[in-house]
């Protein structure tokens, strides 16, 4: 496939799902900041029009449609809308996502087929609409993923498996695209734990409050790579260096990490306040925030900076690669 070229952010129109908190808003306010001319999807109208008014007051440019990502129909409407409103767009950013903490055994079927239906299907929803438009004149298509999709997690587990599915998903849609030579970027962002209100917005089924795992990661800094992957084709990124290392350890102790569900259920569960709630799945809940109410989220990541530029970036994945050979030698077998 020949190289993909991107519009400078500035001179682009940007598609941002679940816009009204977390990463979404991070994303939708620093979009703007950089001239970006952003459309906002989410399910609560009351909150994407203050978001909206917020943005234009600050001297950008957005608007609003209000959509279900699950719902086919009403995906293709925003596309429209869009297109009505700004001629076009150029990059799609499928954000938007739900969480159930809670045991296989005890997530409700209802609520674990709705989480699918908005992680997965709403997904496949973006990024297929998305591309009816961007096919021709090219684009980015960015999906938020999780290192949850590599690392599936007892009690976050209904959660990490629909997020491996649309891991799945975006890496054979790439491949199709580069296959037919269709000059559309598709880049997965796989953050690790960020204090957003994920948690506090989370379906919850065990013992105790959700939490997200510590020390998590600022918003803005998986907003800082959305805003990069806009204008550049970044294929699977890995959002914290923190992250990248679970992973690797994962991938070379895979024995260890089939025995870590006691460990896990106290970074994700705190037993103080025990409260069972079915969370945003069905209906939007307490829009508005960037950052959680109960996780400060301070930590900033330099391997995800590096990232962005070429020389330095290398030169971690070179560090990343030795990490992954040192960890193959040392572990043998008979360790896991």
């Amino acid at each position: 496939m020949g190289k993909i070229t991107l519009l400078p952010a500035e001179r682009q129109v940007v598609v941002v799902t679940g816009a009204t908190s977390g990463i979404g808003l991070a994303s939708v306010r620093l979009l703007a900041s950089a001239g970006v001319k952003v459309m906002l999807v989410a399910r609560n109208e009351g909150a994407l029009r203050d978001i909206v008014a917020e943005v234009r007051a600050g001297g950008g440019t957005a608007d609003y449609a209000v959509a279900d990502v699950g719902d086919r129909r009403a995906v293709e409407a925003v596309a429209e809308r869009t297109i009505e409103l700004f001629g076009g767009f150029d990059a799609w950013v499928n954000n938007a996502g739900v969480a159930i903490y809670a045991r296989l055994a005890d997530t409700p079927d209802e609520e674990h087929e709705r989480l699918f239906r908005t992680n997965y299907f709403g997904v496949v929803n973006g990024s297929l609409v998305a591309l009816s438009h961007l096919r021709g004149k090219g684009g980015a298509i960015i999906n938020m993923g999780t290192i949850g999709s590599e690392v599936p997690s007892a009690i976050l587990s209904a959660y990490t498996a629909s997020k491996h599915a649309m891991r799945a998903f975006t890496e054979a849609l790439r491949q199709e695209l580069i296959a037919d030579d269709v000059p559309v970027s598709v880049t997965l962002l796989l953050p690790a734990g960020v204090a957003t209100p994920l948690a506090e917005h989370a379906a919850v089924h065990a013992e105790g409050e959700a939490l997200i795992p510590e020390p998590a990661y600022d918003p803005d800094v998986v907003a800082r790579a959305v805003l990069d992957a806009v204008s550049h084709p970044r294929g699977n990124v890995h959002v914290g260096g923190r992250g990248l290392a679970t992973v690797l350890a994962s991938n070379h102790l895979p024995g260890l990490r089939d025995r870590l569900g006691s460990t896990t259920k106290r970074a994700l569960i705190d037993p103080v306040g025990p409260e069972e709630r079915t969370g945003n799945l069905f209906e939007p809940q307490d829009p508005g925030r960037v950052h959680s109410r109960r996780q400060s989220g301070k930590r900033a990541s330099s391997y995800t900076a590096a990232r962005r530029h070429p020389a330095t970036g290398l030169a971690v994945m070179a560090v990343g690669a030795g990490v992954a050979a040192l960890l193959a030698r040392v572990v043998r077998p008979a360790d896991t």
